[in-house]
Parts: C-alpha cells; structure tokens; sequence
C-alpha cells in the first residue's frame, strides 16, 4: 500500500511564550494513561497550510520477517533517533502490545517500508513530520488496525507536536506547542498560486528557539488573514524570520527575491530554512533557479478549502 506524505507552510509563526519549567502532561491514548515531561516548551500560534509537495511511502508484508525502511531521493542529515517512521511503526507496536490487549499476537507483523524523499529536511516544510503521520495512518489501513482518527492523533502528537496537523485535509490555527488544532477558512488566498525555495541548509529546530524572544503579538492571525494578501508582508511577521534571515543571509536573499519577481507576500516556513512566495500570477520558476541554482526551486498548489 502506497500513500503521499504531504508538506506544509506556516503563514505567520508568533512564538508568543516559554513554559519556565518542566511541566507533566498527562496524555490519554485510549488504551493507557502515560506522563509526559515537556521541559521548556514553547506556545505558538501559527496557520499551517497544507501544500501539494508530497514524499512517496509505501509498506508491503515483509517476506523475510525483518522490519525496515528504505530511504531514497532527497538526503536526510543523520541523527541521534531513529527515523520518524520506524519510530511511528515501534509506537504503534507499542500501542498495540500493552497488557489489556487480547494476546501479544495483536502486535504488528513485520513490514518493509520504503520512502522516497522529495521533501526537503530541515527546510521547515514538515517533512519528517508528515512522513511519520501517514506512517501511523498507513499501517492502520494496511494492517486493519481499526484505530479511530482522534486515536491516530493522540498517538502522533508523543511524535512531534505537529504530527496531528498532517492526519488533517484543511488548514489549521495551531496554537499551544502547535498540538491544538483549529479549522480556519482563508478564501483570500484560493486565487493565488505559491513558489517555494529551499536552500541547502539544515535548520535545528532547537537552535532557531534559542535565538527567539517570546511576545505577545499585537494582532492575531485570524485578523490578519481577513485581510487581503497583499497588506500582510508588514503584518504577517514569521518570529524565526529575522534570526534566519541574520544567520543565514541566503535567505533574506530568497525573500527579497521573490517579491521581486511579484510575490505579494514572502515569508519563513517554520524555523526555515525554505521561504516561499504568494503570487497573484504563475511564478517565474525558471528565472527563480536560474537565479539561486543550489536551491531546490518549486512551484506548489495550496489546499486552502
């Protein structure tokens, strides 16, 4: 079986709070209550778009009976954790092995998965995010697992806060760690069509925290995206946006760039590294390589209803 992880944008990212301790939350799977310690999180607000820039995975029975991934297209920096889909296959096996379930046979048959990046990592495009968020949701269909939607998302969320945001089909205002999710309609932009640039830098998402100073903002998002996109470029602020831009002087080039190519808006994706543009017309993409011919340079179809 074969699914298309998709990526994501944020329109405006306000970092607006960091918790000044550990705090505990606890988290109710449906099948177990576990504590989880959050130590130094930060709350945001952000809009997270869902946009037409997919991965490739897919999951077929393992003939053999060894579980494993098959990574291929766009490189992955390596890491200290497993990759976020064997990681979604061992919580899901987990899920499925605790003591009040029937027998230990209920737990998951071994598969090979097989992804095929197309996603940028560390590009702020939710890649690695969206990879394991199908990830869970495949297997549950593969495997006729049976686990219901608000279930799938408890579980993707002890994956990355924004996990949930990818078992979704709508934009989303994401606030608290970005695991509270709101739908919100943004018909301003239904006519506009979307360039991503994506420079080859690897953003930590850690690092770009330790360079924000929480605040208020002075007006919501919901506010702002009432208005029409070409009023945003001064309002619709990214927080990461300036310490990137400083740390990274390729990406102030990209923006600068984009709109003045036509983009009405240009902004960060998340903690970066990729900037994008809103234009009222098809962007000049071959010009746009031309001009920054190490970037990955594409054009986007944004699902805004």
């Amino acid at each position: 079986m074969i699914t298309f992880p998709h990526a994501k944008i944020n329109l405006g990212l306000h970092v607006v709070a960091k918790t000044p301790h550990a705090k505990r939350q606890t988290q109710n799977t449906g099948r177990k209550t576990s504590n989880t310690a959050y130590e130094g999180y930060h709350e945001v607000e952000t809009i997270l778009l869902p946009v037409r820039l997919h991965d490739v995975l897919e999951v077929v029975p393992a003939g053999d009976g060894k579980t494993r991934l098959t990574v291929t297209g766009l490189p992955i920096p390596p890491g200290d954790k497993p990759n976020l889909c064997v990681q979604a296959y061992e919580l899901l096996n987990t899920h499925l092995g605790i003591p009040d379930r029937a027998s230990a046979n209920n737990r998951l048959p071994p598969v090979h998965s097989y992804l095929h990046k197309c996603i940028p990592a560390g590009a702020g495009l939710g890649g690695g995010s969206s990879d394991a968020a199908f990830m869970l949701k495949l297997l549950n269909e593969f495997l006729e697992i049976g686990l219901k939607n608000n279930q799938l998302a408890t579980l993707a969320e002890q994956l990355g806060s924004d996990c949930p945001f990818f078992l979704q089909q709508t934009p989303m205002l994401a606030t608290g760690r970005g695991n509270i999710l709101q739908p919100i309609q943004i018909p301003a932009i239904q006519k506009h069509h979307l360039a991503i640039i994506s420079p080859p830098i690897h953003i930590d998402t850690a690092n770009a925290y330790s360079g924000i100073k929480p605040r208020k903002p002075r007006m919501s998002l919901k506010e702002i995206v009432a208005q029409p996109p070409d009023t945003w470029q001064e309002m619709l602020v990214n927080d990461f946006g300036e310490y990137t831009f400083r740390k990274h002087p390729t990406t102030r080039k990209i923006k600068e760039s984009l709109i003045a190519h036509g983009a009405v808006y240009a902004s960060l994706s998340g903690s970066g590294s990729s900037v994008y543009g809103l234009f009222p017309d098809p962007p000049p993409v071959h010009r746009l390589k031309k001009q920054f011919p190490a970037s990955q340079v594409m054009a986007a179809g944004m699902d805004v209803f």
